[in-house]
């Protein structure tokens, strides 16, 4: 039976967390309660012991002697996390990485997706911090069910009313569906930048950080499919189930990228590759006094045209990083390639693209369908990225 966590906080609406327990439960989930001390003043804990026939969890240090650090065993067995009734308080604790109680420790360990429904005052809903932590939240991939508008605990209409109960359950529902939408599939992801060496020291590179690639991947893991990452040298820190493949040069990259073709199901080329390489590279450093002005460059070999020539049914997905004509050069890229999906993006900004955390792409497709993202997380577009591919493996099947 799959285990869902219910984090409840100190708020008026918090009588409706039993009814959430109970359509959970009607639907077949197990629950476990986390509360916030708070929280247990407004509600006895043993009314929650009662409903799931587990003790509600409020406490960080009364786990008590275990074989088990409770928090991070329960983090493992969880297929979703929700918060409902969330707090402003609750909410900048999760946006800040403050963990100072069982609730806000558990979601700093929490591997499964996590969904928010906010309560409060409409001041404090409204309030530019809560917000501010809310959108903090949301590109780090929470999902949130939007308090409504309605009758508030103080007797006035606005919003910040708890969402209705069928409705927090119907969004958890669907975020449970998504961690196994790609199970049984292979997604191969590339991601990073290369490095073009012309000896021991120098090398020709760019600025990709790998953040895209490393994004795309560690969604794909989330989906429940199995994930190959080939990635140039990066600061990023792979998921620890996913099958990473550390590469410098093009070479490399390629030659790994035709290993693991033949078993995948989609190929997402998110890495920048060096179009160039040299000629003639040094077995050693050269010296300063023996550096030549002229140096000769060949081109490396196109991967993602390589593979387009050879796809057959599986799925492949372009980059294409732009400063002009974003739509027309990557509708080129897309045909010329053999793509089924391009995503492109303006590289000319300060605040998207290249060594930065957020992204604004086009997603085109073979179609011509173009979907824009607007300003997003790279986070949130590889989840955006990773929804059209889903729908283009379940065509080709």
């Amino acid at each position: 039976m799959s285990k869902i966590v219910i984090g409840v906080s100190s708020s008026i609406s918090i009588y409706k967390s039993c009814e959430v327990i109970r359509l959970f439960q009607e639907k077949g989930y197990e629950v476990q309660v986390v509360m916030t001390e708070n929280a247990s003043r407004f509600i006895s804990p043993v009314l929650f012991k009662a409903l799931t026939g587990k003790p509600a969890l409020v406490d960080l240090f009364k786990e008590g002697i275990s074989e088990h650090i409770q928090h991070v065993h329960l983090a493992d067995e969880a297929v979703l996390f929700v918060v409902a009734p969330a707090t402003a308080n609750v909410i900048a604790k999760m946006a800040s990485g403050i963990s100072d109680d069982f609730l806000t420790t558990f979601y700093t360990a929490a591997a499964s997706p996590v969904l928010i429904a906010p309560a409060m005052n409409e001041r404090m809903y409204l309030c530019r911090s809560n917000q501010a932590n809310m959108e903090r939240l949301k590109a780090a991939g929470v999902r949130f069910v939007e308090a409504e508008q309605g009758y508030l605990a103080c007797g006035k209409q606005g919003y910040g009313r708890l969402a209705s109960v069928r409705e927090i359950v119907s969004q958890g529902e669907l975020l449970i569906q998504k961690t196994q939408s790609l199970k049984g599939r292979t997604i191969l992801v590339t991601g990073g930048p290369t490095r073009e060496y012309l000896d021991s020291v120098r090398f020709l590179t760019n600025r990709s950080s790998g953040k895209m690639g490393f994004e795309l991947a560690e969604e794909a893991k989330r989906r429940g499919a199995k994930v190959v990452l080939i990635s140039g040298p990066t600061h990023m820190i792979p998921h620890p189930e996913v099958q990473f493949i550390p590469v410098e040069t093009a070479d490399q990259m390629g030659e790994q990228v035709m290993k693991h073709f033949e078993q995948s199901d989609a190929v997402i080329m998110a890495a920048a590759v060096c179009d160039y390489k040299f000629s003639k590279k040094a077995a050693g450093k050269i010296k300063k006094k023996n550096l030549p002005l002229e140096i000769q460059l060949s081109r490396t070999e196109d991967i993602l045209e390589k593979i387009g020539t050879m796809k057959k049914d599986k799925i492949c997905v372009g980059f294409a990083a732009e400063v002009e004509d974003i739509e027309k050069n990557a509708k080129n890229k897309l045909t010329r390639k053999n793509l089924d999906l391009i995503v492109a993006n303006d590289i000319s900004g300060k605040e998207t693209g290249f060594e930065s955390e957020f992204n604004d792409v086009f997603i085109i497709h073979r179609s011509g369908k173009i979907l824009p993202t607007g300003k997003k997380s790279k986070l949130e577009i590889s989840k955006d990225i990773m929804d059209e591919v889903e729908v283009l493996i379940e065509r080709k099947n």
